[in-house]
This record gives C-alpha cells, structure tokens and sequence, in this order.
C-alpha cells in the first residue's frame, strides 16, 4: 500500500478507488508564446503531483492536501462559482466545475506532491490534470486528452482568474518519456522530439524567489501582446511575418520590444527542434542563452535571482541557460556537459551565498511521461 493510500483511509475511513499523477514541466523553450498561439516545447519531469479519490453520491467534493493539512476545503459540486474557492483548492474545485457539465459530481480528494511549489515548474497544471484523470476515471467520463487539457487550462483561467495559455496542462497531458512535445498552440497540433542528453544535463534552479501566475506583472505582460495584435490588425502575435515592418507600425517601444521577443522565440524554438532531431542537443545551449536575454530586455520579465544564476552558471562553464515560466520569480534551466555540472552547481551557490540570498535547490530534468493512473 503506497503512503498516499495509506493517508486516504486515515483521513477518510475508507480506501480510495484509485490514485492518479500528473507531472510538472519544464519548458525547455518557447516562453511568453503560448498565449499568443506560438510554438512551445515543453517536456514533463519527473517529479509531479498525486492525487488519491473515491466517488461521493451526496454532490460533495472535499479536498486535502498533505502539504496544506490544515486548510481543507468542503464544497458542494452544484455550488461552485468563479471566485468561491481560493487559494490551492481553487485549481482542483475548478476542475470539478468544468467537468460538471459531463456529469462529474462529489468526490473525496488526497493530494500529495513532490514537485517545488512557487518554482515556475507548472505545478498548478499537474494539480489540475491529475484532478481531471481521476473525476473522469470515477464517473466514466471519456475525453481525449488534449480536450482535457483544454478542459483543465479553462478551469484554470475562469475558475480560478489566472490568465495561462494552454501549454503546462497540454505538457502534463501530452508529454511522453524521453520526448518533448513540439506544440502549436494556435492550432493545437503536436508532435513528439527525441530528447538525447548524453554527456549533458538540464539543470533546475530553484532560484527561491516564489513564483505565481497570478501576480499582475504576466497579465500585464499579455495585454500588451493583445494590444499590439491589434495595432497590427493580426489575431494574435504568432500571425506577424514581416517583423520589420510590424516594428515599423508600432509607436510604443514597450509593444515593439513585446513583439520583437515573441515572433523571435517562435524561430528559437523551430532552430532547437532542428537541433534536437539532429542530435546536435549540446548546440541547444546557445538558443537558451538567447531566449534568457530577449525575456530579459525584450519580455521583461526576468528577476534578479534569475540573471545572476544565469551569468553564474555560463561563467563556470555551462553551454547555456534562461529563466522558465512565467518570469518575477521561479526556475532557471541551464545546460550543461556532465564533467562541469558540480563546478556549475557550485558556483550558482557561491554567487547566491556571496549576496545572503537562499541557497538555492537544484533538480536534474529527465524527459518523463505524462500523466497516468498509478493505482
């Protein structure tokens, strides 16, 4: 019996039906062009999120989380609006919400996860599309997966008020072991890439700084991309070709510097998909270092923790890094050959110690699969 089950009967008196994982992501690139219908190329980690559930029939749905043992919530299923839950809960109960409609009711849910909250690692997505699995799986409920994820980032965005595009859930959903998932977000198209990391590794920083999707700076950050697709007379971004002379037309130099990031991190992540599939994986370390500087100056988004990590790692010997997710806080990914990753790790610690920041943590990516019942 695995310690999740275990948890569920203590809390529940009575085992669950069955325990589903979904897991985080790292977006290797591709940053800021999910909401503007870009291409993205994301791959899931290793670590994720659990859920343990059993079917109620009084129209219930109660959540516990392991790591927020003192805050569950008791909601009905026939209750729940935009803005009733808050907090972690509002991502599980905004599933239940969704899916209400297909003719999902009560449940009793037990959350666990090892994947760093705040960290930029999607692990509201993770929460969300476990969730989803296991309500589909107790009420019978058959939708193919990327309608799930659709599902799931719906949720997300008006249940619980954070504007996401649809990457991470697609990327919990999707993802398959040893692949990233090359997606189209304006049409929704995907396909896999081989991911081969010999003699390298995709290093996680965990640079403390807690990140949250919520925070004003990324729907500021959205509006002036929709802003500017409406100066340009284009639905979105992805549809500019000409970037001169969309730059040309564009009088405010903060839309100018959002346009120039996001049309140029679409052919970042074209040139990586190339480079991957021609095994040339060590040469991604340049295209990170670009896409690092561009959401930096160009995005704005990047954070102090995030370019010292950067400059640390790169200083030491690493090929390449940037900040992942959506910027103010989180992860930074740096790639690296194996022989330098200990004097990488190291000196990203000594220039956080030499300015009394957090030490920061540090997880190995490995290309792992998607979300699954386990149970």
């Amino acid at each position: 019996m695995s310690p999740l089950t275990s948890a569920f009967e203590e809390a529940y008196l009575r085992p669950p039906e069955g325990v589903w994982r979904a897991p985080g992501r790292v977006n290797l690139i591709g940053e800021h062009t999910d909401h503007n219908d870009g291409l993205v190329l994301p791959f899931a980690l290793a670590q994720g999120v659990s859920v343990a559930a059993a079917r109620r029939d009084d129209g219930v749905l109660e959540l516990r989380s392991l790591q927020a043992a003192a805050d569950g919530r008791v909601v009905r299923v026939d209750a729940l609006t935009p803005g009733a839950v808050d907090g972690w809960a509002a991502y599980p109960a905004g599933v239940a919400w969704v899916l209400r409609e297909h003719g999902v009711g009560g449940a009793s849910l037990l959350i666990d996860s090892d994947l760093p909250q705040g960290a930029g690692l999607a692990s509201s997505a993770a929460l969300e599309c476990a969730t989803a699995l296991a309500l589909c799986d107790l009420y019978g409920v058959d939708l193919e997966r990327p309608e799930l994820a659709r599902l799931a980032q719906r949720a997300e965005n008006d249940f619980a008020g954070v504007p996401c595009g649809i990457m991470d859930q697609s990327a919990a959903l999707l993802c398959t072991e040893g692949h990233a998932l090359m997606l189209d977000c304006g049409s929704g198209l995907s396909s896999r890439v081989p991911v081969t990391f010999d003699g390298l590794t995709l290093l996680v920083i965990d640079t403390r700084v807690a990140h949250t999707h919520g925070a004003g700076g990324y729907a500021v950050r959205r509006a002036e991309c929709e802003r500017a697709a409406a100066v340009l007379g284009v639905a979105s971004l992805r549809d500019v070709e000409d970037l001169p002379e969309a730059l040309g037309r564009l009088g405010e130099p903060v839309l100018r510097r959002r346009v120039q990031h996001v049309v140029t991190e679409n052919h970042r992540v074209e040139a990586t998909v190339g480079l991957l599939r021609a095994k040339a994986a060590a040469e991604v370390g340049g295209m990170l270092t670009a896409s690092h500087l561009s959401l930096r100056d160009q995005f704005e988004v990047s954070w102090p923790a995030a370019d010292v990590a950067v400059e640390a790692a790169l200083v030491a010997g690493a090929r390449g890094g940037r900040m992942v997710g959506g910027g103010f806080g989180g992860s930074v990914i740096v790639l690296t050959a194996d022989d330098r990753l200990e004097r990488v790790r190291d000196a990203v610690a000594a220039a956080f110690e030499a300015r009394r920041w957090a030490a920061p943590g540090f997880l190995e990516a490995v290309p792992s699969a998607g979300a699954a019942r386990v149970v």
